[in-house]
């Protein structure tokens, strides 16, 4: 289908856009301080909200499973995540606020929904902070101290199907795992155990020379191997894989951009990867059967 050109209305930069669940709206996070909620159809938007509360740019906005309500949170350079609850149509009010970061937050990202509803956020003041969503309407909180001392840039949740499910003797409890990314050019990965979180990488991820812009981990759809991309300022992509619980991760360059990339966004299946970089290039990729990577499309901007 033809590209669409939507106006958001932003008075700044734009840095994060998200499409909700049904692909009906998408919200945007601006420099301007301001979220912005866009009615998106096969020939038209429309400016539905503008959600104002927080006092730096946003950075980033992450979608709730709708199971849960109409509920978004956002992540600012004010060091507050806001959710944000539609409580009739197009009328936005704030549900929650966390304050307890000293400095910006720069990524958010909701878990799996069978999980239940919680909200993992990456701040520069090196932690990262998972916030739950308790039966009484409060919300409880765990925190990694120092994930990446000199800041976290990313979060990105693990799929909640165990790896191996689908190969396994039966079905696992499901799996509480995050990767991260941060200004010590490491990735990492972490797993919840008896409540508490613990890097579950030894050591660090180590192949970028620059900071790490972006995280993302790949659906699994229940096959024993697991796949995180990550994306650094150094210019390259790159894609870890381990084979099963247990083993060691194993870093392939996907390709250097010669430019810092920004963002890796995977497809639901897992087997398509989005790569947006600093010479406002959007590519595409796919592994071919011989595990090499190779560029299928360029997406015209």
């Amino acid at each position: 289908m033809p590209a669409q050109k939507i106006e958001t209305g932003h008075q700044d930069t734009v840095h994060d856009v998200v499409m909700d669940y049904y692909g009906k709206r998408i919200a945007t996070a601006s420099s301007d301080h301001t979220i912005k909620i866009t009615g998106v159809s096969s020939s038209a938007s429309q400016n539905l909200a503008t959600l104002s509360g927080h006092q730096g740019p946003v950075w980033q906005v992450a979608w709730a499973h709708p199971k849960f309500g109409s509920l978004l949170a956002s992540c600012s350079y004010d060091g507050r995540i806001i959710i944000w609850k539609e409580s009739n149509q197009n009328e936005w009010t704030q549900a929650h606020v966390f304050t307890d970061n000293k400095s910006s937050v720069n990524s958010i990202a909701w878990a799996p929904h069978e999980l239940g509803l919680i909200l993992a956020c990456g701040s520069s003041d090196g932690n990262i902070s998972v916030y739950t969503a308790i039966a009484d309407g409060g919300w409880s909180s765990t925190r990694i101290d120092h994930a990446h001392p000199v800041g976290v840039t990313s979060v990105s949740w693990a799929p909640s199907t165990a790896p191996s499910a689908l190969v396994g003797p039966g079905l696992l409890d499901p799996v509480q795992k995050l990767c991260s990314g941060g200004c010590d050019n490491t990735v990492k990965v972490w797993k919840l155990y008896n409540g508490i979180w613990k890097l579950d990488c030894f050591p660090a991820l180590q192949m970028h020379t620059d900071w790490v812009r972006d995280v993302a981990w790949a659906p699994n759809l229940g096959l024993p191997k697991s796949t995180i991309a990550s994306a650094s300022q150094d210019g390259k992509v790159i894609i870890w894989i381990v084979a099963k619980e247990g083993d060691q991760w194993e870093g392939k360059v996907l390709n250097d951009f010669r430019t810092p990339v920004w963002k890796v966004s995977w497809s639901l299946t897992g087997n398509i990867l989005a790569v947006a970089d600093g010479n406002n290039n959007v590519t595409l990729w796919t592994e071919a059967v011989d595990g090499e990577w190779q560029q299928v499309q360029t997406v015209d901007p």
